[in-house]
């Protein structure tokens, strides 16, 4: 019995020996796998995807950073004694209001591990041909409207409001305050914004979304009526066009500030129901509101959608390519 014990276990030793010379040795040298048991936290699940952050939480934060930033900046600016006419002090307002806008918009870059001109402000293309060639289409749209209306009668000049050194002071000021103006409201509804929600519903559903939100910031503004609100919405949504085929805001922000300046400084007509100090010519509209906009001023006319149309299927010619890019 001892014998036949003792070949047994010479022959079953003898197969394990086999089994062991036939196994791979990244088997033999793989520790236990659990990979499988690793799984994202809930909080990872809750807030991020598989392109990082969800642009609903995305876009919720901005505006919850956003709101008591320029809650607070605007009423600081607006606090400070900056001179009795108060101009200075809406020029610094604004600087804050474009501030709030995009330091969410910095934090959450970081988050999302993303670049900052992501967003539609890349630094390399700063105040560079785009951002020209916007500014000359800004002031050539605001241009025709006003020439068309002084053709129909409906505008006039008169003369010059000031001479000498307060033109250029004038001028230097406002061309800053619309600046300010075009980086605040293009980074705020077509920046980060426009960016996150089309990761969320793709790009024209967020464009339409978000130029109607951008008509209706404007009904704050003081002798501001429902034809200007659309066309400020039209506006917008052509700016939106303009991000699609240049691929960043640059062109947008040089047609904004160039259009505001040209119809409150050069122009001195309202806008967007608003009449500002310190403008060069003493004008005037006159006839059907329809027509002038009445106290809404020119982009309260039938006339600025005429224009707005032309300059949309102009502009669209000269850029065909969409070059906007969602990563």
């Amino acid at each position: 019995m001892d014998e036949c014990t003792m070949d047994e276990r010479i022959n079953i030793s003898a197969e394990e020996q086999a089994k062991l010379e036939t196994t791979p040795a990244d088997a033999l040298s793989a520790g236990p796998d659990f990979s499988a048991a690793v799984q994202p936290s809930y909080v990872q699940t809750v807030f991020f995807g598989s392109d990082g952050l969800r642009s609903g939480w995305g876009l919720a934060f901005y505006v919850a950073m956003y709101y008591p930033l320029q809650f607070v900046a605007s009423r600081w600016a607006f606090s400070l004694d900056l001179g009795a006419d108060g101009l200075w002090s809406t020029m610094l307002a604004e600087f804050c209001l474009m501030v709030a806008a995009m330091v969410p918009a910095v934090l959450l870059a970081r988050v999302e591990r993303r670049a900052w001109g992501t967003y539609g402000l890349p630094g390399r293309q700063a105040f560079g041909k785009l951002f020209w060639v916007g500014t000359a289409w800004g002031f050539a749209s605001i241009t025709l409207l006003l020439a068309t209306m002084y053709g129909l009668r409906v505008f006039d000049v008169t003369h010059l409001a000031m001479h000498g050194a307060r033109v250029w002071k004038f001028a230097a000021f406002w061309a800053g305050f619309f600046l300010l103006v075009g980086f605040f409201e293009e980074f705020l509804l077509r920046g980060y914004s426009q960016f996150t929600l089309t990761r969320g519903i793709g790009f024209w559903p967020a464009a339409v979304l978000l130029s109607c939100m951008f008509g209706l910031i404007h009904i704050r503004n003081q002798g501001e009526q429902w034809p200007g609100l659309l066309a400020a919405m039209v506006i917008g949504f052509f700016f939106c066009l303009t991000l699609r085929r240049t691929g960043n805001l640059w062109f947008a922000v040089g047609f904004h500030a160039a259009w505001d300046w040209g119809e409150t400084f050069v122009y001195s007509v309202p806008d967007s129901g608003t009449v500002f100090p310190g403008h060069l010519l003493k004008s005037s509209l006159h006839g059907p509101q329809w027509l002038t906009g009445g106290m809404v001023g020119p982009e309260g006319s039938v006339l600025c959608f005429v224009v707005l149309a032309v300059v949309w299927v102009g502009f669209e010619r000269v850029y065909r390519e969409a070059r906007y890019r969602v990563e």
